[in-house]
């Protein structure tokens, strides 16, 4: 770039993921000069290893129940203003095709780069400026713009949007630069932790269940109480440190360190009626009956677990150990060591306080001209392409009101 007026940008936008890219397109295209800056030389890494490689790119229940902030209510407006549908009209337009894989979540038929290619088209029409491969060393605010200092030279915006996400899967670039922003400009960040990430378990009272590395089955899954709490119908992932797959992901969020988790192998069914009703005119052994229910490798290790024989005719067991039985199979309660952490989680918890943003604008209500969408906000999706709906929002909302500042400035 050139020196002087042509360095200064209407908006720039910093991180070119999935908030960043539409927000950029968003105010390109409502007429405002926009330049989209990334640390990064190969772009929207999360989009492209999202769903398998297919990216669960929304979900067609997506609403402010499905997701997770210090301010539930946040979240509204923009999910109101900008909805799933509207994202599949944009695939329509080019071309993109989709299907519903599971509970509303929508999956590209071939591939996640068609999603990366759509943003960068979206970008083109808008004649947005790419700086990909470009650091952030320092941001002013001088006057009514402000000043990027950055590897390439500096950048003057009258606005500037934070995109950078969260703390997640830093092997593809996560970095906290989003909320040493927030803080510099006064704005408070809600703790941050990992979420939609597997549970770890100490090791020796894991040991009995580490043969069951790769064993899945749906389960019902809770944690916490009153407001905090989480319930979910989901498939289950044994590993060798601990518990994954969708159910345990998706509690993952709720969970709070040093709290059990719940969980009914039995989907909702009295498993002790049903192994009591079992006894007469069968002289099944409990691991055999167990199989019937529970993948084989489980129904050992969970014999093995609670010290029962799986060896014995269940027509000779007592009803009490029966029921007690029964009682471990629907209510599993066992407190998790810990996470796998960033290095494993799909999002970040946590983020920018939005008590001190606009959520018609993403806008800091004390700050003119910066904005804050996507992951790096305090707004945490459950899984299953609600967290992608969330930065189509906040970034179209973004996107629509700096484009409207930059019109307002200009007149």
């Amino acid at each position: 770039m050139t020196q002087g007026r042509q360095d200064r940008f209407d908006v720039a936008v910093l991180g070119a993921g999935a908030a960043g890219m539409m927000c950029a397109a968003v105010a390109g295209q409502r007429g405002a000069r926009v330049v989209l800056i990334d640390h990064a030389t190969r772009l929207a890494e999360k989009i492209r290893i999202s769903g398998g490689g297919r990216c669960n790119f929304t979900n067609l229940q997506a609403g402010p129940a499905n997701y997770l902030s210090n301010n539930p209510h946040f979240c509204r407006s923009a999910l109101a203003r900008y909805t799933p549908r509207d994202f599949l009209d944009l695939l329509r337009r080019y071309n993109v095709g989709w299907h519903e894989k599971h509970r509303g979540q929508l999956f590209c038929n071939e591939s996640a780069e068609d999603i990366i290619a759509l943003l960068r088209a979206e970008c083109d029409a808008g004649s947005v400026h790419w700086q990909t491969g470009c650091g952030i060393d320092e941001i002013r605010k001088e006057g009514d713009d402000y000043l990027l200092l950055t590897t390439q030279g500096p950048v003057r915006a009258g606005a500037v949007v934070v995109a950078t996400g969260g703390l997640s899967i830093p092997k593809i670039g996560a970095t906290d630069l989003g909320y040493g922003i927030a803080r510099q400009f006064g704005l408070k960040t809600v703790e941050t932790r990992p979420a939609l990430v597997p549970l770890t378990f100490d090791g020796q009272a894991w040991q009995p269940f580490v043969p069951l590395a790769g064993v899945s089955m749906e389960i019902d899954i809770a944690t916490g109480s009153g407001k905090t709490a989480g319930a979910f119908k989901e498939d289950l992932l044994w590993t060798h440190r601990g518990l994954s797959g969708p159910a345990v992901l998706q509690i993952s969020s709720f969970w709070r360190p040093g709290t059990p988790i719940e969980i009914d192998l039995f989907d909702g069914e009295d498993a002790a009626a049903w192994l009591i009703g079992h006894k007469k005119g069968s002289r099944k052994h409990l691991d055999n009956l167990l199989a019937e229910r529970l993948p084989s490798r489980l129904a050992d290790a969970w014999c093995a677990a609670v010290g029962l024989s799986g060896g014995q005719p269940v027509a000779d067991m007592p009803d009490k150990s029966l029921r007690q039985l029964g009682e471990t199979l629907n209510r599993w309660r066992l407190v998790p060591s810990g996470t796998e952490g960033y290095k494993k989680a799909e999002v970040t918890l946590g983020g920018v306080d939005t008590k001190g943003l606009s959520s018609a604008t993403m806008m800091a209500r004390e700050v003119a001209g910066l904005y804050f969408i996507g992951e790096v906000v305090d707004v945490t999706g459950w899984l299953g392409g609600y967290n992608f709906q969330w930065a189509w929002a906040s970034a179209v909302a973004a996107g629509e009101a700096a484009a409207e500042a930059a019109r307002g400035a200009s007149a």
